[in-house]
């Protein structure tokens, strides 16, 4: 039927029903499984679950596995076998670092080596994608499709959805305008969207770019509490007002504002970063200990945008030459990296210090 949801649609509707602590059901040769993420697991839907069957899996990543202990036969996700006396609290624990320190012990914990992972991988992808801890309740059920359909829910076949769930949406420019800024009244905002439903991202467009000539540009990863509300625990802010008057006294430049928060992990979980950061991990341990890599941002939505823009070659304002190496493979050419010290004070001091440490940016 022609109304019917095409599969970026329908991986659009799995992530807002796993944020809403819907359940979902995700199959692919021939297994399926009832899927909800941890972090929006209620007791009723718990309760719900284990009316259907026993016992429930719980996938986690590697990450997740190795601060917890517990055996990954993967090299990207752990699959849990829940107790069956196990609470929301004892899923979200396992889940959740947060109580880590206060109560370390959460084992023995009895983890699948047979079966296939593909299902749990693609859960906790689309947890990922809807900005919530990557961990999700998985029930093996039987015939997903008529089981979602039997209980209108959202169902994905991945033998098409898997490599749509790592893809890059396409962008479509829905808008532009003037905007005189304070570095430049010579200034246009474009906006980006992604046909997946997802962020809009922003292009600032000072002056009137050469399209043949390397221009000055900085991709810049949204930071809501260093640009908008003057964090000190980061150099972000600064970064983005500095990056902007380096491109006003040059008459010309690109900044790419992308809504990639705390590396690509979203507000909510980069303040769980912070809140373990206060219990004495530094940035790159924080993400580990959630679950994340050190850095979820997708790179080739700046290169698209450039691309789109009719820029091929860039001037990059960047201390971090991963930044550098990912225009370069998505096709942009870096000529030259122009450095971006800016920002550093006695409460970012060990941040900075742990980025070019085990980041390797240049600071």
């Amino acid at each position: 039927m022609p109304l019917t949801p095409t599969l970026s649609e329908r991986l659009a509707r799995a992530r807002a029903d796993l944020r809403m602590g819907a359940p979902i059901v995700l199959s692919k040769a021939g297994e399926s499984a009832l899927v909800i993420a941890s972090e929006t697991l209620t007791p009723a839907r718990l309760s719900d679950l284990r009316e259907l069957s026993v016992p429930l899996l719980l996938a986690i990543t590697t990450r997740r596995a190795e601060t917890l202990k517990a055996r990954a036969y993967d090299s990207q996700v752990a699959r849990i076998v829940v107790p069956s006396d196990a609470d929301t609290k004892w899923i979200y624990a396992v889940a959740d670092p947060e109580n880590d320190l206060r109560a370390p012990m959460k084992g023995p914990l009895k983890t699948l080596r047979e079966g296939g992972s593909c299902i749990a991988k693609s859960a906790i992808g689309l947890a990922k994608a809807a900005r919530l801890l990557p961990s999700a309740v998985l029930l093996p059920i039987e015939n997903g499709l008529a089981f979602a359909h039997e209980n209108d829910l959202t169902h994905v076949p991945l033998e098409d959805a898997e490599a749509e769930i790592d893809a890059m949406s396409p962008l479509t420019l829905v808008a532009s305008a003037r905007v005189p800024l304070e570095v430049s009244e010579a200034g246009r905002l474009h906006v980006f969207r992604p046909l997946d439903g997802g962020e809009e991202h922003y292009a600032v467009e000072i002056g009137r770019p050469d399209r043949g000539k390397p221009v000055l540009s900085r991709l810049h990863s949204a930071c809501f509490t260093g640009d908008l509300i003057g964090s000190l625990k980061c150099d972000c802010g600064p970064q983005l007002r500095a990056a902007l008057a380096a491109m006003g006294e040059n008459g010309a430049g690109v900044l790419l504002y992308l809504n990639q928060e705390g590396r690509g992990i979203g507000l909510a979980n980069k303040m769980r970063a912070y809140s373990l950061q206060d219990q004495g991990f530094d940035t790159v341990q924080a993400n580990h200990r959630l679950g994340f890599e050190d850095d979820e941002r997708d790179f080739r939505i700046g290169a698209e945008i450039l691309k789109r823009m009719g820029f091929q070659s860039v001037n990059l304002l960047t201390n971090n030459p991963a930044k550098v190496e990912m225009m370069q493979a998505n096709g942009i050419q870096v000529v030259e990296r122009v450095p971006l010290r800016v920002g550093e004070n006695a409460h970012n001091h060990a941040y900075l210090a742990t980025k070019a440490a085990k980041s390797g940016h240049l600071l």
